[in-house]
C-alpha cells in the first residue's frame, strides 16, 4: 500500500487533474456500455439506461469541475457525490433484481417506446420499477454483474466527490 498513499495524496493535491481524471473514467466506462451494446449486441434495460444517464452527468460536472478555477473542486465533488449516489441507488436496486429476480417476468418496452407510448410523468416511474428486463444477467466478469461493477464504480466516484468536498485547502 506504499505507493498508493502519495499518488492519491498528489491527486487531491491538484483537484483539477482528479476531476479530469473521473471524467475520462466515466466516458470510458460509457464507451464500453456502448460496446457491449452495439458489438457484443447486450440490449439495456430502463435501469441501465438512467444509469448512463448518471455517468453522462458526473462526467459532465467533473469536466466543468477540472475546467474551472480549483477552488470550484469543492463543489464539483459534492453534485458529484450525490449524483454518484442516486446511480449507486440504481445499481443497487438493480443488482437486487437480478439476485432475486421476479417470480412472474415480463418483458417491458424499451426506453424510447415507453416515451413514445406514455406521458413524460408515467414514464420516470417506470424507469426506476423496472421490468424483467432488469433482472436478467447477460454479461459477468470476475462473478460480477453489469449492475454490480456500476455500483461499485458509482461508489468510489462518490467516495472521491465526498473526498473533495470535505478536503481542505
Amino acid at each position: 500500500m506504499g505507493p498508493v498513499l502519495p499518488a492519491l495524496s498528489s491527486l487531491f493535491a491538484q483537484p483539477r487533474r482528479l476531476l479530469a481524471l473521473i471524467a475520462v473514467a466515466c466516458i470510458a466506462l460509457l464507451g464500453f456500455g456502448l460496446y457491449l451494446q452495439h458489438v457484443v449486441g447486450l440490449e439495456p434495460c430502463p435501469m441501465c439506461i438512467v444509469q448512463r444517464y448518471l455517468f453522462i452527468l458526473v462526467a459532465l460536472v467533473a469536466g466543468i469541475g477540472a475546467a474551472l478555477p480549483a477552488a470550484a473542486a469543492r463543489w464539483s465533488g459534492g453534485l458529484m457525490a450525490l449524483l454518484s449516489l442516486t446511480g449507486a441507488g440504481v445499481a443497487a436496486r438493480q443488482s437486487w433484481l437480478q439476485w432475486f429476480p421476479p417470480e412472474v417476468s415480463t418483458c417491458g418496452r424499451d426506453l424510447f417506446g415507453m416515451i413514445e407510448a406514455f406521458p413524460l410523468k408515467r414514464v420516470i416511474p417506470m424507469l426506476f420499477r423496472g421490468s424483467g428486463d432488469c433482472s436478467a444477467v447477460d454479461w459477468t466478469f470476475l462473478g460480477l454483474t453489469i449492475a454490480n461493477w456500476s455500483f461499485l464504480n458509482f461508489l468510489l466516484v462518490a467516495a472521491l466527490g465526498a473526498a473533495l468536498l470535505l478536503r481542505r485547502r
